[in-house]
């Protein structure tokens, strides 16, 4: 949305008319922070100072000497027999025990790259790149080595859960932080008066107060999976953070250095956006991210499993927001040099691993259900599916956010681009128009390399 100022007024603000979560703390590194939910449901950014990293050292020392050796030592590729660690956990549950930091996180994972399924024996098989892990600041846990987030077994149950044996095959999974159609109508009544009513650099910070007040609170929605989980924030902090990097608000300007991931606000040319325009961007799976075997018992995710794609909107004086089918200039490139950049944003900020890592569990998991791995092993999930033997539903339920305004100096008009979130359809990727070729049957050939009957009872990952 724009306002135009009058020709003598050079001062233009891309206001940032997007979900506003206020910091709890100054933040001094980009990794020590996330989000929290208060008991009213209001989602805020929490940051975590650690100006000579000290305490970070601290906790990987305490972490290093605490974690068995074995786990702790860094595999290029590590499995995991899903169905071994249930057995595994129901017999922790049983004796009191309850789940071990290697079940919580899975062996210490980073990122699943194969799926192997085994008939005769009924072991699903996750093997991917693992380490020693620790919890940073923040309380994300990170891998000791490489800093990149590790797998967490409460994830995978979601998704899991999601795509459960005799399930519904299509799910839509996924986050939106939108104002209401009351909040827009005021904003567009207070866009409306604040042409005439203001006209130099000094009112631009009642015009960003004005477009907050306008707005009040705006609605968290979550799509496919319980609100109450650890996949569910982190959804909405990925698409929180994106859109703060989008509008030139984040913490850190991604313009700068090796990165130069310039924002909207700095791509934005004010003067081609019409006065009541919205922005939409989302996150989505690149959905061609699947490599199959030919007996389809082995399966491989390859690439980075994310993009981000936007979308034009337009407000009626209403409120009421509709889609045009297009992305203009700006929007389409700024979501384009996200997407060309994910992978090195992601060692930045490790949500948006994390994100990727959701996106390749649901993808799996969905998988598992499509090839009835469950009625081929015999695997009905007894305690992964059951929320009273593994409670995964135990966070704050988002409700809503403020809304964020940022303003700086561009062209002598106002702009608010606003919405998007996280949209996944993991069945998508296993369409046979997605599969990718396994052309040379090295996902085959890996299956069959990785070798099940050296395991001891009760073992249930190995290298």
């Amino acid at each position: 949305m724009v306002i135009s100022l009058g020709r003598s007024f050079r001062f233009v603000a891309v206001l940032a008319v997007l979900m506003g979560l206020s910091s709890v703390a100054t933040a001094q590194n980009q990794n020590q922070a996330g989000v929290i939910v208060d008991a009213n449901g209001v989602l805020a950014m929490a940051y975590f100072n650690d100006a000579n990293g000290q305490l970070t050292r601290q906790r990987m020392t305490a972490a290093k000497a605490a974690l068995d050796p074995d786990v702790a030592r860094s595999s290029k590729l590590r499995m995991i027999s899903l169905t071994r660690l249930e057995k595994a956990l129901a017999e922790a549950i049983t004796t009191g025990a309850g789940a071990s930091s290697e079940m919580r996180y899975l062996a210490g994972l980073t990122r699943i790259q194969y799926v192997f399924f085994y008939p005769d024996s009924g072991d699903v098989v996750l093997a991917g790149p693992a380490e020693g892990w620790f919890n940073d600041l923040s309380g994300r846990v990170i891998g000791l080595s490489t800093g990149r987030p590790v797998l967490e077994l409460q994830d995978l149950v979601v998704a899991l859960r999601t795509y459960r044996p005799g399930g519904d095959v299509k799910q839509v999974i996924g986050c939106s932080i939108d104002p209401t159609k009351e909040g827009l109508a005021r904003m567009r009544q207070f866009v409306n008066s604040a042409k005439a009513s203001f006209s130099s650099l000094n009112d631009a910070p009642a015009i960003v107060d004005g477009i907050r007040t306008s707005l009040g609170m705006q609605q968290v929605r979550i799509l496919g999976v319980p609100a109450r989980t650890h996949f569910a924030q982190v959804l909405l902090e990925a698409d929180y953070r994106m859109k703060l990097i989008g509008i030139g608000a984040a913490d850190h300007d991604f313009s700068k250095g090796r990165l130069a991931l310039k924002s909207f606000a700095q791509l934005a040319d004010a003067a081609a956006i019409s006065r009541n325009a919205l922005n939409r961007w989302w996150f989505m799976p690149d959905y061609q991210c699947v490599r199959l075997s030919g007996d389809q018992l082995a399966m491989e995710l390859v690439g980075q499993g994310v993009k981000l794609v936007g979308e034009d909107e337009v407000v009626g004086a209403d409120g009421q927001r509709m889609h045009t089918g297009k992305a203009g200039g700006a929007s389409a490139k700024f979501t384009q040099s996200f997407t060309r950049k994910y992978a090195p944003l992601s060692q930045i900020l490790p949500v948006y691993a994390q994100l990727r890592n959701l996106i390749d569990m649901a993808i799996v998991a969905a998988h598992i259900q499509k090839q009835d791995y469950y009625g081929k092993a015999g695997w009905e999930l007894p305690v992964f599916g059951d929320e009273e033997q593994f409670p995964v539903e135990i966070y704050e339920t988002p409700l809503q956010v403020e809304s964020a305004v940022t303003a700086f100096a561009k062209q002598g008009r106002l702009v608010t681009p606003v919405g998007g979130g996280v949209h996944v359809e993991a069945e998508l990727a296993l369409e046979s128009t997605n599969l990718l070729p396994d052309d040379d049957e090295a996902v085959e050939k890996a299956r069959r390399q990785t070798q099940l009957d050296h395991l001891k009872s009760g073992q249930w990952w190995w290298d």
